[in-house]
């Protein structure tokens, strides 16, 4: 019968488990830190609950603090119905938000009824070298249970020597009864530091939802 051999990299729990380095509990249940494992730590910085609101901004928080940012996004639903949810960055506290972009964006989605389904890159939602609005999010249905659930990252935004690099995931539940799941990938095009963004939707109000900014500060 062969040997087991302890990796002085792991930690072996009493149950047999094997914990990567950097997580040093008894036991999976009594895990409370995962900061070595994920290689950063992650510390929620604000949370903005809409109400009625014509957009969400956070104009503070985005610094030299943190190598990335993340923005979490709960139960968001509009007050309008078939809207686009969308962001954009500012370089000016605020002040605008218009920074030139390029971007990809491609949906999986099927409906409800399971008889439709499709997976498509849309060249219709993206941006090469505009100032715009990017969609996270289309056809946004405002029914008391449809809504919108995902995040945004964005890498490094108070570089003054790079541009800015953008990742978003989004799930809906459209106004046609689809499940859509949206990638969207980008940069900003500017060496400037992003200091600001903003969410809303392409017409009328955010009637409701979560919305969560976190820094994450790599070891």
């Amino acid at each position: 019968m062969g040997t087991i051999t302890r990796s002085l990299a792991n930690n072996i729990t009493t149950s047999g488990v094997i914990l990567p380095a950097g997580i040093t509990n008894s036991s999976v249940s009594a895990v409370t830190s995962f900061a070595n494992a994920s290689g950063g730590t992650l510390t929620l910085l604000s949370t903005q609950t809409a109400s009625a609101s014509a957009s969400i901004s956070f104009t503070t928080g985005l610094d030299s603090t943190y190598d990335e940012y993340i923005f979490k996004f709960i139960n968001i639903r509009p007050a309008t119905d078939e809207v686009v949810f969308q962001v954009n960055f500012s370089t000016d506290a605020g002040s605008n938000y218009n920074v030139t972009k390029t971007t990809t964006v491609f949906h999986a989605r099927q409906s409800e009824a399971g008889t439709d389904t499709s997976l498509e890159y849309r060249t219709d939602h993206d941006i090469a070298q505009g100032t715009g609005f990017q969609l996270l999010a289309n056809a946004q249905g405002n029914g008391a249970d449809e809504n919108i659930g995902g995040y945004l990252t964005l890498f490094n935004p108070s570089s003054t020597t790079y541009v800015k690099h953008f990742i978003s995931v989004t799930n809906q539940y459209r106004t046609d009864d689809y499940t859509q799941n949206n990638y969207i990938a980008g940069y900003g095009n500017t060496t400037s530091a992003i200091n600001a963004i903003r969410f809303q939707m392409s017409s009328g109000n955010i009637a409701d939802g979560i919305f969560k900014l976190y820094g994450v500060k790599k070891s």
